[in-house]
């Protein structure tokens, strides 16, 4: 456990809060290496079907706390490497992952956005890169990734000139689904979880893995591997029973298998 991240279960919601509101929740080794072993957790816990990432404070998070870099050991993982790390677990998380932006989302902040499922957003949430304010490089998905959920010319304008932009104009852009008043962004986002945590988790965890591997193939290999997964779960428990739930007129009890 961490003392600059907080863990809690509801229903079968997994909420990540980050609590360093004073450092603009900037990622340090702690934080970072708590939420890894979180998620590992996480992906094997039958009852925990969703996960939200929030945080405490005016920022969701301003990015790599560059201050606690340090100088690692021979053979140690530096900053860098356990951002990437961290990212790259959220990234590949089975499971639904929601982003519930409470405030500012820079540089690193911005780029944990880009790893998550989809964005809730609050009314005075705002997204930037900012890495070029510091003549700092993005290395978790800024340049690559960004081009791919918003308009380029968009991106480009947010990554060369630093700003930040409201979470309206991001919901305008696409890279968030929805926008809330500040004191009903959890509320919102819980009930958004409970709404997932009722479909088939194997559906959703299959669903998840076709779109996020769809960009990187042609239309026609995307529609192939859609079928294949398909021809694959209708040998599924879970198929079966949303089958039956929908004859017999009643609610599916579905197990994720």
């Amino acid at each position: 456990m961490s003392e600059s991240v907080s863990f809690e279960v509801k229903g079968q919601v997994g909420w990540i809060t980050l609590t360093r509101p004073k450092a603009m929740n900037a990622l340090n080794r702690d934080m970072l290496d708590a939420m890894i072993e979180c998620l590992k957790g996480w992906e094997h816990d039958a009852s925990v079907r969703v996960v939200a990432l929030t945080a405490t404070g005016r920022a969701f998070c301003a990015g790599a706390d560059l201050k606690a870099g340090g100088t690692p050991q021979p053979g140690e993982m530096d900053l860098l490497d356990t951002i990437v790390a961290f990212f790259d677990r959220l990234r590949v998380f089975p499971k639904p992952v929601i982003a519930a932006v409470n405030g500012m989302a820079l540089a690193g902040g911005l780029e944990t956005v880009l790893c998550c499922d989809f964005v809730i957003a609050a009314e005075s949430a705002s997204f930037g890169d900012a890495h070029s304010n510091f003549g700092v490089f993005p290395g978790g998905g800024g340049a690559a990734v960004l081009p791919r959920k918003i308009p380029e010319n968009i991106a480009k304008y947010m990554l060369f000139t630093g700003d930040a932009l409201p979470a309206a104009d991001m919901k305008q852009y696409g890279l968030v689904s929805e926008v809330v008043a500040d004191d009903e962004l959890v509320a919102r986002v819980q009930a958004i979880g409970d709404k997932l945590a009722d479909k088939s988790p194997l559906v959703l965890r299959k669903m998840k893995k076709v779109c996020d591997e769809a960009t990187d193939k042609s239309r026609a290999d995307a529609l192939r591997h859609e079928l294949l997964a398909l021809r694959d779960h209708q040998r599924s428990y879970d198929m079966a029973e949303g089958v039956r739930a929908f004859a017999e007129k009643r609610k599916p009890a579905f197990k994720g298998y």
